[in-house]
């Protein structure tokens, strides 16, 4: 591993421990979001990204750690996996808290993702 991709690791791992729902597990954290989720446009589509309920069980729409690799490419943690987002998905917003935000299903497909904004 390249020092920089160490270093980046390490600081998403610092910053993600004392964020609550940021693991990126189907359901958690949901609720918390879930109207400004149902704002959320699929790019390309203009679907809704927001595919599921506000009772933060059955919610596809969840706070994540991210990072954006050496090769500019945005990596989310889901399900406790580091999954590479296709770069189709990725909106140009921040979301309102500055947290990374994913939208995916359990299948595992992502409808959208909103990277988050450096933590100072």
């Amino acid at each position: 591993m390249c020092m920089r991709a160490a270093i980046v690791a390490t600081f998403i791992a610092l910053v993600g421990t004392g964020a609550l729902a940021q693991d990126g597990h189907y359901g958690q954290g949901h609720s918390e979001n879930h109207d400004w989720y149902q704002g959320l446009r699929q790019p390309g589509t203009g679907a809704s990204c927001c595919n599921g309920s506000a009772n933060g069980v059955e919610g596809d729409c969840r706070r994540t750690r991210a990072y954006i690799g050496d090769d500019g490419v945005w990596r989310a943690l889901i399900e406790g996996r580091w999954i590479v987002v296709p770069p189709r998905v990725v909106l140009q917003n921040l979301a309102p808290d500055g947290n990374s935000h994913i939208c995916a299903g359990r299948s595992g497909a992502i409808y959208c993702f909103i990277g988050g904004s450096p933590k100072g």
